[in-house]
């Protein structure tokens, strides 16, 4: 654990270990089965009977990676294999024709001008995640997934959390969290295509689950665009869209596999990054005081889109704790063809590991890589660092569609639960960061909340 006075970090392994202590160590914790070298690396490689794997965090390999050459560089199915029970052939996991058609189809609905026209809804999920909120020792991961949940409720289908189906949507995906979807035997094993994956029974029953509801959803505003009574909200934007090339819309089918991944990724992802920002800012009562003064200023004119110009501070600290804690701690790709990086050749199909929990760490990029400052980012090496090693939602070609969303959400969110409520820490209980689909507490985040 890391000194008192920083925010709580995962001990590192031990440098060398065995294939087997690894991945008991991987399947316990995804940071910890990693070692302390990898926060000064640029480059490390990992090699076991079955791959080879590099740790890349020189931030011109990133850019080679990630925005020079995406298309050499497809995502790798290690991990896509435990979510594809859930996520089918989701834009997430999907690689070249059939990921760029799913991307031309998605992205117009997620451009700048959407972003205002989904910033009521947004703005209606605060004042209900403010509603919600009581006083006394809380655990804030519950409360921020909930207001996530909703969130995306809200802008997706134009239902709140309380709508029954989304009710249920909200709980089968805590459960099947709790299955730790992607530990499976393809994420380290290079099976044949026939082979069984070894999913857990309750990932495959509770994905089943979620595909259904999902389904009812998804048919019903089929129905209602034929019947021209569709609300104008994000399902209705994907689902009349045409692919600008081939005039096609996605079927059914296809709308389950994206939806499933808007709500995996948008909720998941929020609802990590806003658990955090809260304990960040219970450990900085200057810093929540800050948020709660602008907050304050900003907000008290209503539901706005111009007020996101005026939550500076409320960005910055979230902005800090993405930093942090980055919803998803790596990402992962794979060489077409051989390469040669650092010196080192790479041969084809081998494992490519961008981690930005270890980049938003490296001790030779950021000045205090473990403190929580959100000033930082006025500051030249966090303006550098901001363009060169910040990666929350990836970048290039293949940054996440709603990394826009995320940025107004957040800040929102945030402004809204400081303006009302003041967050302390409990003592003895110190969230330990794990990442299994995202960077969680382990015993989620206790805060008290005491009215402001």
């Amino acid at each position: 654990m890391s000194a008192p006075d920083l925010p709580p970090k995962p001990a590192a392994r031990a440098d060398r270990v065995s294939l087997w202590r690894y991945m008991r160590l991987f399947r316990q914790d995804i940071l910890s089965a990693q070692p302390a070298r990898l926060y000064r690396a640029w480059m490390a490689e990992f090699r076991t009977p079955f791959f080879r794997s590099y740790l890349v965090n020189q931030p011109a390999l990133i850019d080679e990676v990630l925005k020079a050459r995406p298309m050499d560089f497809p995502k790798s199915d290690r991990v896509g294999e435990g979510l594809r029970p859930l996520l089918g052939r989701s834009v997430f996991l999907t690689n070249g024709a059939e990921w760029q058609r799913q991307r031309r189809i998605i992205d117009p609905a997620f451009e700048g001008g959407r972003l205002r026209d989904t910033f009521p809804a947004m703005w209606a999920a605060g004042e209900a995640a403010v509603a919600r909120m009581q006083p006394g020792t809380r655990e804030v991961e519950a409360d921020m997934s909930h207001a996530a949940a909703d969130v995306i409720f809200r802008t997706l289908f134009s239902l709140p959390i309380e709508d029954e189906i989304a009710a249920q949507v909200f709980h089968q995906f805590r459960a099947y969290q709790r299955t730790q979807p992607i530990l499976n035997a393809a994420a380290f094993l290079p099976l044949p295509r026939w082979m069984p994956r070894g999913h857990r029974a309750e990932t495959r029953r509770t994905a089943q689950a979620i595909r259904a509801l999902i389904t009812r959803l998804t048919a019903a505003r089929m129905a209602e665009i034929a019947a021209g009574t569709a609300p104008d909200d994000l399902a209705t934007k994907i689902m009349t869209t045409a692919d600008p090339e081939t005039g096609d819309r996605f079927t059914t089918e296809e709308m389950v596999d994206q939806v499933a991944i808007f709500f995996l990724a948008g909720h998941e992802t929020s609802a990590s990054a806003l658990g955090w920002t809260l304990y960040l800012l219970a450990r900085s009562p200057e810093w929540q005081e800050l948020v709660a003064a602008e907050a304050e200023a900003a907000l008290a004119g209503g539901a706005d889109f111009a007020v996101m110009g005026r939550l500076r501070t409320a960005r910055d600290v979230f902005r800090e704790a993405l930093r942090l804690y980055p919803p998803v701690p790596m990402l992962v790709r794979e060489t077409t063809g051989p390469e040669r990086f650092r010196d080192r050749d790479l041969p084809r199909g081998a494992q490519i590991v961008l981690s930005p929990w270890h980049l938003h760490r490296h001790e030779r990029l950021w000045d205090n890589p473990d403190g929580f400052d959100p000033g930082r980012w006025q500051t030249e090496n966090g303006k550098q660092c901001l363009r060169e090693a910040f990666l929350p939602f990836s970048a290039g070609a293949r940054v996440c569609t709603g990394a826009g969303f995320a940025m107004v959400e957040g800040p929102l969110l945030l402004a809204m639960l400081v303006r009302a409520y003041r967050f302390g820490t409990v003592p003895g209980r110190v969230p330990v960061p794990v990442a299994y689909l995202t960077v969680r507490a382990k015993d989620g985040i206790w805060l008290t909340v005491t009215p402001r």
